[in-house]
């Protein structure tokens, strides 16, 4: 780990920082390194069952790669086959909350696109300025604009590399929800313990049910979610809260 990426588990929530905030959060090679770490290990943790990723200070979720660090890379094809921070969070499979304060531009707008639920800070801004720079985001920045705020929006943050506000982003669907700066990890935490609190498994599964209704055609993501379903009705937590509904009590889950 690094100085620069702060780790932590409590109440079955892991929460990741991005611990940089004079440097608005860029993500160096070492705190990527760190963040796939992290992620690695939430991965396998059964003490986690939801992660929650943030910015430290109010200015900043994360402007992005550092681009001071980008000359390290010898050739392109070395930038280009580079550890990718986003590409951990994707892979994460316990849902990913981005609690995202200040500018989340970049690779910052990236990494909060690769986390399943977006809450923004009424001080949020959201912008792909690599255009600006000579050449484009590739993080998943242009497929994920596209499937959140649709072609005609996702074209204007992509050919003109300018910032949009909260409300905007709300409006056009990147966000879900808009909290006050002093209120959005109270309110990334509320979801993250509701979360927790339901089958680990069955939130495991949902995620990977969602992104295949994303992309799978219409029918055959009907028969893929019958199919997850009847993986998860097998488990002893389906079974728990079988019996939990009986009784009228609730369900202790255990991910089993």
């Amino acid at each position: 780990m690094t100085d620069q990426l702060h780790f932590a588990i409590a109440d079955r929530i892991a929460t990741i920082t991005l611990n940089r905030p004079e440097k608005l959060n860029a993500m160096t090679p070492a705190m990527a390194a760190a963040l796939v770490e992290a992620v690695g290990e939430c991965n396998q943790s059964d003490a986690v069952r939801v992660l929650i990723v943030t910015g430290a200070g109010d200015r900043a979720f994360s402007a992005g790669s550092d681009i001071s660090t980008l000359d390290a890379y010898t050739t392109p094809w070395d930038f280009r086959n580079r550890q990718d921070y986003c590409d951990a969070l994707r892979a994460c499979r316990k849902p990913v909350i981005a609690a995202i304060n200040g500018y989340a531009l970049g690779g910052g707008l990236e990494t909060a696109m690769a986390c399943d639920i977006r809450i923004a800070s009424q001080n949020a801004r959201f912008a792909a300025p690599e255009i600006k720079l000579g050449w484009i985001g590739g993080g998943g920045m242009a497929v994920g604009l596209a499937h959140s705020v649709g072609m005609s929006n996702a074209a204007l943050m992509l050919y003109t590399g300018d910032m949009i506000d909260a409300d905007r982003a709300l409006a056009w669907g990147l966000v879900s929800e808009v909290a006050a700066p002093d209120q959005l990890m109270a309110r990334a935490r509320a979801i993250a313990t509701t979360i927790a609190e339901r089958a680990p498994i069955a939130a495991e599964t949902a995620k990977l049910n969602l992104r295949a209704a994303h992309q799978m055609p219409y029918d055959k993501a009907i028969e893929y979610e019958r199919d997850l379903q009847a993986i998860c009705f097998g488990t002893a937590d389906a079974a728990e809260g079988r019996a939990a509904f009986a009784e009228r009590r609730p369900p202790d889950f255990k991910r089993r």
